[in-house]
Formats: structure tokens, C-alpha cells, sequence
């Protein structure tokens, strides 16, 4: 990215930030859910569940809870772009002497700076309600590391989703999938617990991966393969969805 490409990015990014500001309420919405599950697994449904590992059940739903806060976060990427298309701010960019890629690049980016922010709001709540780790700056920039590359994966099809949708139910829609994901994954309970057929998706889809490598950074566990499998899941994805939506918006825009 050139220069001029990374200023107009930083330019874009801004005015995308200022709207989150303006509306906080975005945030807060998108931890809402998470928040949610959270009091119902641990207080109502969490005393039924054994999963066999150390801690409590907080422990050990909480990395499958932040990917589910990313995955409803991401809508929102969606709805926005969708609104700026139909809006015609897009068409005006276009007419201005800006770097076509920093478009999508600054609702990239505001995606990240927003989800990471619900992030923190769901891991505090974790804590009030007794999440404990005793994982070191190191293991903890690790998860910092994989829930960013998570966010930039997920907010790619967020934005394939805004380029393609042609309501604005449609453009936020596609979160649904995303945020089921994780119930049919180690996220909750043990994948051995499940029917055959069910376990076996669950085994081999990302989530699983993705899930019991932070759980075993915040456990202190060694992370084994579980860590490869993740980041080439999820470096895959980012590389499809990224190359699909720079094309759909190649497409949209002319």
C-alpha cells in the first residue's frame, strides 16, 4: 500500500471511528448477547454441564463466547458499508482523488478497533463473574493475536456481505451462521459428548480449533497442533474472502 493509500485509509478509518463514537451503543449492543449467554450458561445451564477440565465453567466457555461477541460485531461492518453504498458516499469518494482500496480498508479497520473494544467488555464482565487465568503477557498477546486475526477474517466476509446484499437485513444477515458456529463446537462441552456425525463436524470445523487454542493459553496448557490448525483455518479464509470482496467491490463500483 503506498503513501498516499495509507493516508486516505487513515482518513477513512477516522470518519468511520467518529460515528462509533457518536454511537457508542454499538458497542455496547454487540456484548449484549455474549453477556447474555454468559449469565444463562454459567448460572442457569452451567451446574448441568461437565466438561471435565480444570476451573470453573466461565473458564471454560469464555473463548468461544469472544468469538461469538466477533461474530455479532461484524454485522455491523456490513450494515455500514451497505448504508454508504446505498447513501452514494461511496460514488463520491469515487469522484475524489482517493486510493480505491482505503474504501473497504477503513471499515476494515474500524471493525477491528470496534470488536476488540466489546472484546475488553465481555472479558471484564468474565471477570466479575469469576473468569480466572493465570497466563503470562506473553500468552495473553498470543489470544490478542489470534482474536485480531479472527476479527479481520470475519470482517472480510462482513464486507463480501455489504458489497452483495441488496437490503440492509441482507447485509447483516450473514452474521447468523457465524455466531451459531460456535454451539456446534468445543465451546461449550466436549466434543465426545456429542453424536457421532455432530462430533465429527465439530472436531473439523474452525471454531474447535480456534477455541481450544486460547483455552489452553489461558490454561497454561501446551497448545499442540490445535494452534497450526487455527491459523491456517483461519489465514484461509482471510486470503478467500479478502480476494472475493476486493473483486465484488471492483464489480460494484465499475
Amino acid at each position: 500500500m503506498t503513501t498516499h493509500a495509507v493516508g486516505d485509509t487513515v482518513a477513512l478509518t477516522q470518519r468511520s471511528l467518529r460515528h462509533i463514537l457518536r454511537s457508542p451503543d454499538t458497542i455496547v449492543t454487540t456484548a449484549v448477547t455474549p453477556v447474555a449467554l454468559m449469565l444463562l450458561f454459567t448460572y442457569v445451564l452451567g451446574g448441568a454441564i461437565e466438561t471435565g477440565a480444570p476451573g470453573s465453567y466461565v473458564d471454560y466457555m469464555l473463548p468461544g463466547i469472544l468469538l461469538i461477541t466477533i461474530a455479532s460485531g461484524v454485522a455491523y461492518t456490513a450494515y455500514r458499508l451497505f448504508l454508504d453504498l446505498q447513501g452514494g458516499i461511496v460514488e463520491r469518494f469515487r469522484s475524489m482523488p482517493i486510493a480505491r482500496p482505503s474504501v473497504l480498508w477503513a471499515h476494515v479497520l474500524t471493525s477491528l478497533a470496534a470488536n476488540l473494544a466489546s472484546v475488553t467488555v465481555v472479558v471484564a464482565v468474565g471477570l466479575v463473574m469469576g473468569f480466572r487465568t493465570g497466563a503470562s503477557v506473553g500468552a495473553w498477546l498470543a489470544v490478542l493475536g489470534i482474536l485480531t486475526l479472527v476479527t479481520l477474517a470475519l470482517t472480510w466476509i462482513a464486507v463480501l456481505a455489504g458489497l452483495s446484499a441488496t437490503t440492509v437485513d441482507g447485509a447483516s444477515g450473514f452474521s447468523y451462521p457465524l455466531i451459531f458456529l460456535p454451539f456446534i463446537s468445543s465451546a461449550f462441552v466436549p466434543t465426545d459428548t456429542m453424536p457421532t456425525p455432530v462430533a465429527w463436524f465439530a472436531e473439523h470445523q474452525p471454531v474447535t480449533a480456534v477455541v481450544d487454542t486460547v483455552r489452553a493459553l489461558f490454561d497454561q496448557q501446551p497448545v499442540g497442533n490445535d494452534i497450526w490448525v487455527a491459523l491456517a483455518w483461519l489465514v484461509g479464509i482471510l486470503v478467500v474472502a479478502y480476494a472475493a470482496a476486493v473483486r465484488a467491490f471492483r464489480r460494484r463500483v465499475g
